[in-house]
């Protein structure tokens, strides 16, 4: 069974939508994320998924407050991303009640400290962002390409005992087109990792597509927002409910 997980982007406190990761294209949906994440818990939400989108371009995280009232305002797991690049900062964010933390930048720029992440964390913890633009690896909030594919990136995490990755095609985020289903596909078949996809997923038959290749799990973001996507129904068409 596929997990559908409902994204929350944080730009300066509020609830946000980026066009291909752009931070000059964004859309405001909220000035309270933590009740858009009750909202998606009500309707069926079994897990979220919150970017700090101020953390990605410095380094660190910066949504603190935010991440906290929506950490309080829900019983289900929250996965973050953004920012985390740090043994520290990961362990600050499993304190504050992050079940899972999402590394990007230095999966690529500090491989051994995902290894030692994955170890003294639990892999459990730990999702690895693949983000990729025609293919390569893109780090540092999607502001910087590199000479690394997405799958020598997830098959170098598999090595380091990464046991899941997220995989976001950057072109289609938050552009309601489709997904890379061949780019998450390849992933699935070739890196034997758990996958969670995302970006451009603007419809449910996207998602059933997604789970009948074998993802692990969707993110949905821009989707959901703008009503292209009911999460009560899509739950229910990919078996979820």
């Amino acid at each position: 069974m596929m997990e559908v997980i409902p994204a929350i982007d944080l730009l300066g406190g509020k609830c946000v939508r980026l066009y291909q990761g752009d931070y000059a294209r964004e859309t405001v949906y909220s000035e309270a994320p933590e009740s858009v994440a009750v909202q998606w818990v009500k309707q069926g939400a079994t897990r979220l998924h919150v970017v700090d989108l101020d953390g990605a371009k410095a380094g660190k995280p910066t949504n603190l407050a935010a991440i906290r009232a929506i950490v309080k305002a829900v019983e289900v797991p929250v996965q973050l991303g953004g920012g985390i690049r740090t043994l520290d900062t990961a362990k600050s964010a499993i304190d504050m009640g992050i079940e899972r933390v999402i590394l990007g930048t230095i999966a690529i720029e500090q491989p051994a400290l995902v290894e030692e992440l994955c170890r003294i964390l639990g892999t459990e913890h730990i999702i690895v962002g693949v983000d990729a633009k025609d293919g390569y690896v893109a780090v540092r909030g999607w502001t910087e390409g590199s000479e690394t594919t997405a799958l020598d990136l997830a098959r170098n995490m598999a090595t380091a005992g990464v046991t899941r990755i997220m995989y976001t095609d950057v072109s289609r985020d938050g552009t309601l087109t489709e997904p890379n289903f061949e780019g998450v596909e390849e992933l699935v078949q070739k890196s034997r990792l758990k996958v969670l996809a995302a970006g451009g997923i603007a419809a449910s038959h996207h998602l059933v597509k997604l789970a009948q290749i074998g993802a692990d799990a969707a993110i949905v973001g821009k989707a959901l927002y703008t009503g292209n996507i009911d999460l009560k129904t899509a739950l229910y068409e990919v078996g979820a409910i």
